[in-house]
């Protein structure tokens, strides 16, 4: 059986490319297809070696920095990459991938890591942080995404099958699609992320400085809460604006290599997770440090993070995006800090191992192989 992997760019190793990882260990024979591909000689180590075909927006000036302006031209571009040599296409896709033209004998599998999200319900939220919600340029940007949602919906039925990374976005693949989806959770390091026995007395956020991972909040809240420290690891555009607003118990360290990341998670009280998030890998990194999570209420960490009521708690949500609500969720904590233990952490993040991963993709996509034949 030929088979072709479908990605959309690829210019850094981050969670869709971890993915991604996973599913050419699963078949290692499959060719490598790309919207771009811009990784740098030090993150390819990831691709086995594998040469990866690319679209014509590849060619196209300035697309190294400015791919994302191509976005208009994506559906274009993946329609050109050329499937008819293959009897299995599994595309991973969280913009266009999942657009790949595929004929009635063969068989598609999207792993979707979400419906296109500037076109769908992060919409607005796209239009008025890119400034775009006014004058022409306002109005050129919402007709296109209005045509890119009409190719999104379309293309949906040219997959065979869809997997979900987690039941929201199973939720959202039905909302946008009306398909149904077969969830398998995306892979987590957790032989790179362990616990080492030791913890100190301060608080842990760590993630891209951008405004809907909500670390402002975290930040103004522990303003609020001047006798618990809290360090941030990570770099982005808030960053002078989140340092502006923390108290003298705030510690900001901005970007630090993952043997730095690991260490602060290894020994934080507690991950601090305000984002509403598709899946949301470092809960469970920190977890699989032996580190309880206190996370938004919302998305893929209710998958993740077993509360109180649990048999085996690995922390504790709270209900609001809002500075009460997460500083009664972290005195809740302190309150039943000895019922989040290491082993229970260890063990929940366990069940996300690569391994695991790759066990359930390649049992799904036999199975319905079977099926087709």
């Amino acid at each position: 059986m030929k088979i072709a992997i479908v990605c959309d760019w690829l210019v850094t190793y981050a969670g869709s490319e971890r993915v991604l990882e996973q599913i050419l260990r699963c078949f290692p024979k499959a060719d490598l297809f790309a919207v771009v591909d811009f990784l740098p000689a030090h993150e390819r180590a990831f691709l086995q070696n594998k040469l990866v075909k690319p679209t014509f927006i590849q060619q196209l000036p300035f697309a190294k920095k400015y791919y994302r302006n191509f976005l208009p031209l994506m559906p274009l571009a993946i329609e050109q990459l050329d499937m008819t040599p293959y009897d299995l296409v599994i595309s991973s896709s969280h913009a266009v991938a999942k657009g790949i033209l595929t004929g009635p004998d063969q068989i598609h599998i999207s792993y979707t890591h979400s419906p296109l999200r500037y076109a769908w319900d992060l919409q607005h939220q796209y239009l008025q942080e890119s400034g775009l919600t006014r004058g022409l340029k306002g109005s050129i940007a919402k007709y296109i995404l209005h045509k890119m949602r009409l190719w999104d919906q379309r293309t949906a039925n040219g997959i065979d099958y869809f997997i979900a990374n987690s039941k929201f976005i199973g939720r959202r693949i039905w909302k946008t699609y009306r398909r149904e989806s077969h969830i398998i959770h995306p892979p987590v390091d957790i032989h790179q992320f362990i616990p080492n026995g030791q913890k100190d007395d301060f608080y842990l956020a760590a993630s891209r400085l951008v405004p809907y991972k909500k670390i402002d909040l975290i930040v103004e809240s522990f303003k609020n809460m001047p006798d618990k420290k809290l360090i941030v690891i990570g770099d982005g555009p808030e960053f002078s604006k989140i340092k502006n607003k923390a108290g003298h118990n705030v510690e900001l360290l901005g970007y630090q290599p993952t043997k730095k990341l690991i260490s602060a998670m290894q020994r934080a009280k507690a991950f601090i997770f305000a984002a509403e998030e598709d899946f949301g890998i470092m809960p469970l990194e920190a977890q699989a440090c032996g580190t309880p999570v206190i996370a938004y209420r919302k998305g893929g960490a209710l998958e993740t993070i077993h509360s109180p009521e649990h048999t085996h708690p690995t922390g504790l949500f709270f209900n609001e995006q809002n500075i009460a609500s997460l500083c009664e969720a972290v005195a809740q904590f302190e309150k039943n800090q000895s019922l989040f233990t290491v082993e229970n952490c260890v063990n929940n993040a366990a069940q996300f191992a690569p391994e695991k991963f790759r066990e359930k993709f390649t049992a799904f996509v036999k199975e319905k192989i079977s099926q087709d034949r």
